[in-house]
């Protein structure tokens, strides 16, 4: 079973830039679809970024299309997400998540989660 530990996350002020990092231990990496969610307070958890197993698909949610990229390197068992252009409404636990399908956006198919990372946005 696969385990995942974020890192990276931090207090940043508005207009600035976060790489958060994700690496998996106790699995194939390869094998799973990589995605990131967030959690901000009293709002439910939402999608933010998915990456396939073979990094040919990516997707993003609304509100982040054109300032997050994700990425992974199988090689390193890492997926990344780089953040620019950090908005107040950033604001939020990330979770990094790991899925068996090949690419997925749905929470519901994703299995293994970390323990989340904390991202502050000021202004």
């Amino acid at each position: 079973q696969v385990q995942l530990v974020e890192s990276g996350g931090g207090l940043v002020q508005a207009g600035g830039s976060l790489r958060l990092s994700c690496v998996a231990s106790r699995g194939t990496f390869s094998v799973y679809a990589m995605g990131w969610f967030r959690q901000a307070p009293g709002k439910e958890r939402e999608f933010v970024a998915a990456i396939s197993r073979d990094l040919a698909s990516t997707g993003y949610g609304d509100s982040v299309k054109g300032r997050f990229t994700i990425s992974r390197n199988n090689a390193k068992n890492t997926e990344y997400l780089q953040m620019n252009s950090l908005q107040p409404e950033d604001t939020a636990v990330y979770y990094c998540a790991a899925s068996t399908t090949w690419y997925s956006k749905r929470q519901s198919d994703y299995d293994y989660w970390g323990q989340g990372t904390q991202v502050t946005v000021y202004s």
